[in-house]
């Protein structure tokens, strides 16, 4: 089977990295650095195809690849001798020459955007002309209505001690701030209170939005009590990934070049948010530039295992809302940002179907798989985060129209649940997740077996290296990405670097399988309703990011670990703690669901909750 996500950042250069160019870095650059005569373009029909005298050519000759001017370093056999090792090409003495010969009038000149001289800016807005559409053609994706019933059930009395208002779900912080037996302005202050005493252990903030918080809480008091309630998140604390930009506030991706950022726009979904009347009160850590969950200010933090980083990428996100720093967190998902950390941190991550919430204003990593999502203490207070996050936007060409159909008292009995027979027993499986699957039948839900080909899921992530190469093409070739906290094998400063020697070729057929592993998928959910599956397990999670289906993580037990966890590839120079006795940490199930369907599977997880009945617990000491 596939190697797991950690071997394979590992050791990504082998195999899977070619040379689309086989110059150097350096050598591209110094092309730049020519005299201008050396690299003055010449109408490419006026120069010599092989075999031709020089000299124009009769009227009516089309121009011929392989006939540009000259540009760029001389390159040798020995070049493309040392690039078939990376590309997996082999070629004999003959047509390497052939290759070298030719290469500064075929090739290089394809340079000329970036190194000039006719050098254009990609502004970092800009999207490339090709979309993924997870949904295929002839097929209808998402439900026929839009329905959001919220559950109707009393919130109980207000607590006492702040902690327990703190660790509240959205469910009842919301009904209790409607009903006035609690203001906005004290929630707020509690949670401010908490983010001063926890962060320092944490390292889950990066920039505390005290005062917009306050104004805020008091103006959602001003209009609840004047009757102008504007739904369940009006009045909550929240915190946002600190990716997402926000007006006049500090967005710093987790990375050194971006530690001044000050957008002057609000991204949409901080956007509706605030028309939501939700409180901004953090800007959350995440691991430098979305990988993993050391930032700038140091590594983040899981609260139930101070030894231990809270995983990331939205390991702020995972931390603060575990922690009860936040009423709720949004984070962000290219390849388990959401499902990792809110596993390690035992709280519910959403992950949209591909293209329902829009990025706009959120960093790009990847065009073709960024998503965002809610973070939360509960599955309702997830559905409740993502009915008013839905929705397109115009700067996001990638987001669509959809509908959300979710009704918190409906049945799941019948709704059919697949699962894989062999990673219930396999690697990273635990009793708890196969106790998950007795609860399906417990709830009236149908497990059925399923299965998918044993195809190499892990090369689809040469679109991955590929796409956030392109996005940090300038603080890779300027070296600004040297400022970063980590310069390991598996970080972004190596991969970026490496991903300038992907092979063109490769990239196209990655997207091809990519094609084929979705037709895949849409055949499994002729079979089911739900995929249930261990959340971590590889192959699942590089399929469903990549084909777009939503993800629904949960807390469903608790596992014993002797050793601390990381997402950082091992090394010997750094031993992670080791525990003895072993220490006690929450364990997460996750659902899969059709595209544009979480109502489904939100319900199903509501069922699968109440049954777990794990979600009250929380980290010791907090």
């Amino acid at each position: 089977m596939a190697k797991s996500r950690r071997e394979f950042l590992a050791d990504a250069s082998v195999g899977l990295f070619g040379a689309a160019a086989v110059l150097s870095t350096q050598d591209q650059e110094s092309v730049a650095a020519q005299p201008a005569a050396s690299r003055a373009a010449t109408p490419q029909s006026a120069t010599s195809s092989p075999g031709q005298q020089a000299g124009n050519p009769p009227p009516g000759t089309p121009s011929a690849f392989g006939t540009a001017p000259p540009v760029g370093p001389v390159v040798s056999p020995d070049t493309f001798a040392d690039a078939e090792k990376l590309v997996r090409v082999e070629m004999t003495a003959a047509e390497r020459a052939q290759a070298a010969g030719n290469w500064r009038n075929s090739m290089a000149a394809l340079y000329e955007r970036r190194t000039g001289p006719k050098k254009v800016v990609l502004e970092s807005t800009l999207s490339p002309a090709s979309r993924w559409d997870p949904v295929l053609p002839g097929m209808k994706a998402g439900p026929e209505r839009d329905l959001f019933i919220r559950s109707k059930n009393d919130a109980g009395p207000l607590p006492k001690r702040d902690e327990d208002v703190a660790f509240a779900p959205v469910t009842q912080l919301s009904r209790w701030i409607e009903t006035r037996q609690i203001t906005s302005e004290r929630v707020t202050n509690i949670y401010l209170d908490r983010i001063a005493r926890f962060d320092p252990k944490l390292r889950c903030v990066i920039t505390l939005t005290r005062d917009l918080a306050l104004t805020q809480a008091k103006q959602a008091d001003i209009e609840i009590a004047a009757g102008r309630y504007r739904g369940p998140l009006h009045g909550i604390p929240w915190g946002g990934k600190d990716l997402l930009d926000t007006a006049g506030i500090a967005t710093t991706y987790g990375a050194e070049p971006f530690r001044n950022r000050i957008p002057t726009r609000n991204s949409a979904v901080v956007q509706r948010l605030h028309e939501a009347g939700a409180v901004l009160i953090a800007k959350l850590s995440l691991g430098a530039l979305a990988l993993n969950d050391v930032w700038f200010g140091g590594q983040t933090m899981n609260p139930w295992l101070l030894e231990e980083g809270a995983s990331g990428s939205s390991a702020g996100p995972g931390s603060a809302t575990a922690a009860g720093l936040v009423g709720f967190s949004i984070g962000s998902e290219t390849g388990g940002s959401i499902v990792s950390p809110s596993m390690r941190c035992g709280v519910t991550g959403l992950r949209p179907t591909y293209g329902r919430v829009a990025r706009t204003g959120a960093m790009t990593l990847c065009w073709s798989l960024d998503k965002l999502g809610p973070m939360t203490r509960s599955v309702e207070d997830a559905m409740l985060v993502l009915h008013a996050i839905t929705g397109p936007d115009d700067g996001d060409l990638d987001s669509v129209p959809s509908k959300l159909d979710f009704d918190s008292g409906a049945s799941v009995q019948g709704l059919r649940v697949g699962y894989f027979p062999a990673w219930m027993s396999g690697r990273g499986s635990t009793e708890v997740d196969r106790a998950a699957l007795e609860t399906v039948k417990k709830v009236g839900m149908v497990p059925v077996e399923v299965s998918i080909p044993d195809w190499p899921y892990d090369s689809l992530a040469l679109i991955l290296f590929a796409e956030a190469g392109a996005a940090f093409e300038e603080i890779t070739l300027d070296h600004e990405l040297d400022q970063l906290k980590m310069q390991v094998p598996d970080a972004w400063p190596n991969s970026f670097r490496q991903a300038r020697f992907l092979s063109a070729v490769d990239f196209v057929q990655a997207d091809r399988l990519r094609r084929k592993v979705a037709v895949e998928m849409a055949r499994v959910f002729t079979e089911v309703d739900l995929l249930l599956v261990p959340s971590l397990r590889d192959e699942m999670l590089t399929i469903t990011n990549f084909t777009g289906h939503p993800s629904l993580t949960l807390r469903a037990g608790f596992v014993q670990v002797s050793k601390a966890r990381s997402d950082w590839a091992p090394d010997p120079q750094n031993p992670l703690p080791q525990f003895s006795p072993s220490r006690r940490v929450p364990h997460g199930v996750t659902l899969i669901g059709r595209l544009f369907d979480e109502g489904t599977m939100g319900r199903a997880g509501l069922a699968l909750e109440r049954s777990f009945n794990v979600g009250g617990e929380r980290p010791p000491g907090f």
